[in-house]
């Protein structure tokens, strides 16, 4: 049997906050999908699925990448619509967490449910096997546990947990649709309560929260230290707990206290009196505006036990202990943190020790290798490494040493023995044959799944290596490689941030000739978010400051050369987009043969906040686009609108699709939703180009503009925006360029041109303005602070 699944439809059960964002997930993902609730009690039997239908467009994060898909999911009820699951090819079950109530339904779909049709629970901690036990024996064959992490679209995490009767085919095409479909990165876990991510996840909180009582720290200084200073989300531990709600909260640490009785560490699975005393006071979190924090006007107050109050949050770092964190070499910083006598250093060292502790024990019974652990914890909590990770970077037997000394001491939670295999000799669990699997007591490669031959580049653990293929060019600005007897080459930015300087400039232009001459096509791509944050400010105002007025024009000049050298390639450029795409980054892509996006590409041109106009051949692309959308004398003005009022007003787009609707990307672009396969899909579109037998485009030497009817129809919107002080004089005047520039300059409507024409309209209107004074002020206040000046 192939093990290929097809989803041509999908059904969710149950129209709750997850059961809503799986189905647009799906929706996003182009897979028709039925998203079913109770019937209603009075109206349309079909009211709840579609009011919480309508309720995804009020969520944020946004789980739809474009707000139209809404309509396309189709609302249905237990009562009415049980014969639509006959249609369906994969059914994802997100009802209450409730044993009863899921084996409930599942009696009442099972006569429903088609003979090739997976059937998947979304539960995030009640037992697979036992939820099996009601279904009818040949759909134990196709039944498992997915647990998507919340929120469904971003989080990269989806656990696949295996009942005992679930066929090994219908796990792996289950594994290849969320991996390529929905863009997941997919751990196997085992059928034990909260399974991997919220297991481990959960106790890392439980331990930073028994040791918060244990050194007398504030939640606001436990956030500081549990936050990014260690490589983890901004939301730390408490902050954490008020998003996801502190009653959710509880009640996955008491599901933990009833299921896991004999866990070693079992004592601790109870709620602090502090989190159950704010429950009681309907102090749930963010949901009811206040939890561990509150918000007071602007000011973000946080409990204080000893005070029993809120106090204005500060959260200091104690200076040693924030240059402790500094240290570069991950061995020396755990020796200091356990040799220091800081009470945030003895905090920070206790809460490692003590999930090192517990990872390790569990790792047997909760997963297959340490692969499993360290990715869940990374891609469901958003930790910039796993446990194990840290640990192996740490040195394995040094801190393996340590925490057996503090066991026998009594200092570490548990006096549960580290299990044997960690003084084996080793010096961590992940190394080039792969990762430890204490099962097999044996290191276990990656899975042969081969879906994964479409990831170049997986997300690397510790120890492995990925080839960086061959350098073809390099130089300060770009490094172009390929794989051995590749014909698509690849270049990167080296740049922070990926931003545009000369140096890239001239790289791109070199990279080009090297791809026209010795490869059949060219892919832009970079290893790391984000694609590019634009052309380098600081460059470009230096060049103004210093009065080098020739040197600055000359840099616009080979900015735009490098956009034309790019869409008039004799091979097809592949632009490969995901996170920031802004001003000449989005610009480049414009100018590509195609563009690659993944689902989370966040782009626009953004110039108008710096006080500036896009002058890398954006607006002159923008007007041959609405020139060959208009057809000859057709209405090129009704084509720029759009388009004009993404420029004008700085957006940026949320996703891919949205970037579509913003006219910053084509059509006929092509949505990626793995991050992963981002390259794979773009080396593949470059070689179908080639192959198809790519030529560039013939220049566009007639080019009908909408001239100075269009320029006085948009001053005119302008004008209304500049009186009612929605924008200030020099907003006007940024946008009224912008608008002279995509409408041709002030010639008459239907006036053909020629892209040289539009090219030298952009430069001129880009050095006028970049030397008015409060253009000056906004890129330097974007230099400092990150964010635009409104002067």
């Amino acid at each position: 049997m192939s093990n290929k699944l097809l989803v041509r439809r999908a059904a969710v059960l149950g129209a709750g906050v997850m059961g809503a964002q799986i189905a647009a997930h799906l929706t996003n993902a182009g897979v028709d999908t039925v998203l079913f609730d109770l019937p209603a009690k009075d109206g349309d039997p079909n009211g709840i699925a579609a009011k919480a239908i309508a309720n995804l467009a009020k969520l944020s994060p946004a789980p739809l990448a474009d707000k139209a898909l809404a309509e396309r999911i189709v609302p249905a009820n237990y009562e009415t619509g049980l014969e639509l699951l006959k249609g369906c090819d994969l059914i994802i079950e997100a009802i209450a967490e409730r044993m009863d109530w899921k084996q409930d339904l599942y009696r009442k779909i099972a006569p429903f449910v088609p003979a090739h049709t997976v059937l998947a629970s979304n539960t995030s901690g009640l037992g697979i096997n036992k939820l099996a036990e009601v279904l009818p024996e040949e759909l134990r064959h196709r039944f498992c546990g997915v647990h998507f992490f919340n929120p469904p679209r971003y989080m990269h995490l989806a656990e696949l947990i295996p009942a005992r009767t679930t066929d090994a085919p219908v796990l792996e095409g289950l594994e290849t649709f969320l991996t390529t479909t929905l863009g997941k990165g997919v751990v196997y876990a085992k059928d034990t309560p909260n399974f991997i991510g919220n297991r481990i996840g959960v106790f890392s909180m439980l331990a930073a929260m028994h040791h918060t009582e244990q050194s007398g720290l504030g939640f606001d200084t436990v956030d500081a230290l549990t936050g990014p200073a260690i490589g983890r989300p901004k939301s730390a531990t408490y902050r954490t707990a008020d998003v996801v709600g502190l009653d959710t909260m509880a009640h996955v640490i008491k599901t933990m206290a009833d299921t896991l009785p004999d866990d070693p560490w079992h004592q601790y699975f109870q709620a602090p009196k502090w989190l159950t005393a704010l429950i009681e006071k309907g102090a749930l979190g963010q949901k009811t505006g206040a939890g561990f924090y509150t918000k007071k006007g602007k000011d973000i107050l946080v409990l204080d036990l000893k005070a029993q109050d809120f106090r204005v949050s500060a959260g200091e770092l104690d200076a040693d202990v924030a240059a402790l964190l500094k240290e570069k070499d991950p061995a020396k910083k755990f020796a200091a943190l356990r040799a220091s006598d800081n009470a945030q250093a003895k905090f920070l060292w206790a809460c490692f020790r003590d999930t090192f502790h517990y990872t390790a024990y569990h790792l047997e019974s909760i997963a297959d290798t340490a692969r499993d652990v360290d990715f869940a914890i990374r891609w469901g909590y958003g930790w910039s490494l796993g446990p194990f990770e840290t640990w192996q970077a740490a040195g394995w037997k040094q801190v393996a040493e340590w925490i057996a000394d503090d066991i026998v001491k009594g200092k570490a939670m548990s006096n549960a023995p580290l299990p044997d295999w960690v003084f084996d000799g080793r010096d961590g669990v992940h190394g080039t044959a792969g990762s430890y699997s204490p099962a097999r007591n044996a290191m276990v490669p990656r899975s042969s799944n081969p879906v994964y031959a479409r990831q170049r580049f997986p997300d690397a653990l510790i120890g492995e290596k990925f080839s960086q293929g061959r350098t073809v060019y390099e130089n300060d600005g770009v490094r172009m490689w390929a794989d051995e007897g590749d014909d698509i080459a690849v270049v990167s930015f080296k740049t922070k941030l990926h931003t545009v300087n000369d140096h890239v400039l001239n790289g791109l232009q070199e990279a080009i000739a090297i791809a026209e001459r010795d490869f059949r096509g060219l892919v832009i791509w970079q290893p790391k978010e984000p694609f590019s944050a634009g052309a380098d400010l600081s460059g470009a105002l230096g060049l103004l400051q210093a009065g080098d007025l020739k040197g600055f024009e000359a840099m616009v000049a080979n900015f735009q050369a490098t956009s034309q050298r790019i869409k008039y390639a004799q091979v097809p450029v592949i632009a490969a987009v995901r996170g920031l795409a802004l001003g000449g980054g989005c610009e480049f892509q414009m100018h590509a043969a195609r563009t690659v996006f993944g689902l989370e590409s966040y782009v626009g041109l953004v110039e108008a906040g710096v006080g500036l106009l896009p002058a890398g051949g954006g607006l002159k692309e923008f007007a041959v686009r609405a020139s060959e959308a208009a057809g000859p004398g057709g209405d090129v003005f009704a084509q720029l609108k759009t388009a004009f009022e993404s420029v004008a007003m700085g957006k940026v787009s949320t996703s891919a699709f949205e970037a579509k609707s913003l006219k910053v990307a084509r059509d006929t672009d092509v949505v990626v939703f793995n991050a992963f396969e981002l390259l794979h899909v773009a080396k593949q579109q470059a070689r179908a180009l080639a192959e198809s037998g790519y030529r560039p485009p013939l220049p566009a030497r007639r080019i009908q503009v909408a001239g100075d009817v269009g320029i006085a129809t948009f001053k005119m919107m302008l004008v209304n925006m500049l009186e009612g002080r929605f924008i200030s004089p020099h907003d006007y005047e940024i946008a009224t360029r912008i608008a002279t520039v995509l409408c041709g300059g002030e010639v008459d409507r239907g006036t053909l041109v020629d892209e040289e024409w539009l090219i030298k309209l952009e430069r001129e209107h880009f050095v006028a303005l970049a030397q008015m004074p409060k253009t000056q002020e906004r890129i330097a206040h974007m230099l400092k602070t990150g964010k635009p000046l409104r002067n």
